[in-house]
């Protein structure tokens, strides 16, 4: 008796051996990547793959194909796609979604409420992807299958709000509270988007009076401009025809008054023009810019005030008043003007030789009898600005 309890004893003890040795049933878990392994099983998948290989995961394509299955009617496979595209959107994986929905109206299935839902879910997973052009195109394909397909319409609304067609998102409200006069969510759009109606309504009319009256500004500037005869050269104007440019020729189009530095010429209540002014000085590569300059201002009063204390890049210390000279370059004749620094802007510019250039006019500073200011004119006669 003894002997056969030990028998049965020496066989327990080898049956238990296979579970203590390094040897696994044939398909056991990793005791490492266990977690890993159980979630390759279908039915308890957390999240299915994007991509189906049937070779390397047989029993989820086998599923899919079952799920799918060819002998389904078009009605049936579309009714799984829009199953399968909702489960999608409550994860919020709205790019799935939409491919499923599209694949479902691909099934061009009879059911047309089916297709109105198909069009009105991919409405509204487009709207979550910012993408709201293609969520109203699908609002709109839904009501046309489905006219008083209110989800359809709500869908719509939203979108013609962010797309800011206030008009039409009020219009949309109005038709879908025709079906459903207590639908909160309309009586709030409703009220959001005629509000911002009448902003945009507002502000598209300050804006509107705001260019009328810029535009009533600039004629006048250019009447006053045409008055003076002074003459303008637009930016684009090619270089052989520049001088033949006058103002009469001229269009607004083809002058802005606001120069290249940001400042215009401006007409005042008075009826006076003031000029951006820029004083070049080409022996130092220096430039100044004097914003607003009254054509009745002389020019010695502002060379003055720009001189009263001397610039630091004039080292010889040499830049006073008193000493400077007022130029123009006629470039087209190649000649150079002098002009007396005592004249008004008015005088200079009212020059036949005299061309405003990018609605700035533009004067060079040199010391008179420097050396630079000889080299610089060597070769060009000098006129005086009468």
């Amino acid at each position: 008796m003894a002997e056969a309890e030990g028998d049965h004893e020496a066989d327990w003890d080898a049956f238990l051996d296979k579970f203590r040795g390094p040897e696994r049933y044939e398909g056991a878990f990793s005791p490492e990547n266990w977690e890993e392994e159980f979630d390759k099983i279908p039915v308890f998948m957390k999240k299915a793959p994007s991509e189906i290989d049937p070779k390397q995961n047989p029993d989820l394509a086998c599923l899919q194909s079952i799920i799918f299955d060819e002998e389904q009617t078009l009605e049936e496979q579309a009714k799984t796609y829009k199953n399968e595209g909702n489960n999608y959107f409550k994860e919020k994986d709205y790019k799935k979604a939409v491919i499923s929905y599209t694949e479902g109206l691909n099934k061009k299935c009879s059911d047309q409420e089916l297709n109105a839902v198909l069009h009105t879910n991919r409405a509204a997973a487009q709207f979550y992807l910012g993408n709201y052009r293609s969520a109203l195109s699908d609002a709109i394909a839904a009501r046309k299958l489905k006219p008083n397909h209110l989800k359809a319409i709500i869908r719509g609304v939203l979108c013609h709000l962010e797309l800011k067609h206030f008009s039409e998102a009020v219009s949309w409200c109005e038709e879908g509270l025709r079906i459903d006069p207590k639908e909160k969510k309309l009586l709030e759009t409703r009220a959001k988007a005629d509000r911002l109606k009448r902003t945009e309504e507002r502000d598209l009319r300050k804006a509107r009076l705001q260019e009328k009256k810029e535009q009533a500004q600039k004629d006048a500037v250019f009447k006053a401009i045409k008055d003076r005869n002074i003459k303008l050269l637009p930016v684009s104007s090619k270089e052989d025809n520049l001088i033949s440019a006058n103002l009469a020729e001229m269009s607004l189009d083809e002058f802005s008054s606001q120069s290249e530095t940001g400042a215009r010429v401006c007409l005042d209540e008075n009826g006076s023009l003031s000029w951006p002014v820029l004083f070049l000085y080409p022996e130092h590569g220096q430039s100044d810019l004097i914003s607003a300059f009254h054509e009745e201002s002389r020019f010695i009063e502002h060379l003055m005030v720009m001189f009263e204390e001397l610039p630091p890049w004039d080292t010889e210390r040499k830049y006073y008043p008193s000493e400077l000279e007022l130029y123009y370059e006629d470039e087209e004749r190649d000649k150079i003007y002098q002009i007396c620094t005592q004249s008004t802007l008015l005088q200079a510019l009212q020059h036949q030789r005299y061309f405003v250039k990018a609605g700035t006019p533009t004067f060079l500073v040199l010391v008179k009898f420097a050396p630079f200011s000889k080299n610089y004119f060597s070769g060009k006669k000098v006129h005086w600005l009468k």
